[in-house]
């Protein structure tokens, strides 16, 4: 199908940025100091930071690899199915959950290949805040997305209003009591229907030819 054609490639697109951007972060900020990301004029509002994290947000669960690895993949695998059943229904689906099943795959591809720990980078200066990447935003667009979607988007159905039940009428019996009403001739008062004549021998030939 040429729609969730372009939803995959689209995911492996993300998933690639994200990759990429890692791999960046490894060779030019790990080991280094802080360093300011896009300034607004004097206004320091984000840093590079590079770190590892083995856990999950606010390295919460560090250590606990094999469950971080089971659990995202179960998650990623049920935004996968809900996003094949429900999208016609649904359409907002179509880019919430490709956005947090590509940052799903993008971190877990992290704690699977490097050691159990995800590469972060982008550090928040507005306030105390985890430091966290690209594929992180990702699952955290898709989820918020989803829950306005549902909290807003989402209209219910109205419920089918049950007809209330047929009740028998005496049709018959009411129409007599009208007084317009003309009551049927009863039967042995109608003309009685007049035999049918009987075929001569010429018409029995031409019906049986």
């Amino acid at each position: 199908m040429l729609l969730f054609g372009i939803i995959y490639t689209v995911i492996l697109l993300l998933i690639g940025i994200d990759q990429w951007i890692k791999l960046w972060a490894i060779a030019n900020l790990q080991g280094q100091p802080s360093r300011s990301f896009l300034p607004i004029g004097d206004f320091d509002w984000m840093h590079l930071t590079y770190t590892e994290n083995t856990g999950a947000a606010f390295s919460m669960l560090s250590g606990s690899r094999v469950f971080l690895i089971v659990f995202p993949l179960l998650m990623i695998l049920i935004c996968v199915i809900l996003m094949h059943r429900l999208y016609q229904k649904h359409r907002w689906m179509l880019i919430a959950l490709p956005l947090t099943i590509a940052g799903g795959i993008g971190n877990l591809i992290d704690r699977i290949f490097r050691g159990g720990a995800v590469v972060d980078y982008l550090d928040l200066q507005l306030f105390d805040f985890a430091i966290f990447n690209f594929a992180d935003c990702c699952v955290s667009v898709g989820v918020v997305m989803v829950i306005f979607c549902i909290l807003f988007l989402e209209k219910e159905e109205a419920a089918p209003q049950k007809l209330p039940l047929a009740k028998p009428l005496p049709y018959a019996r009411q129409c007599a009591e009208l007084p317009d009403a003309q009551p049927l001739p009863e039967a042995e008062l109608l003309p009685e229907a007049e035999p049918l004549s009987e075929l001569t021998g010429t018409e029995t030939e031409e019906n049986d030819v």
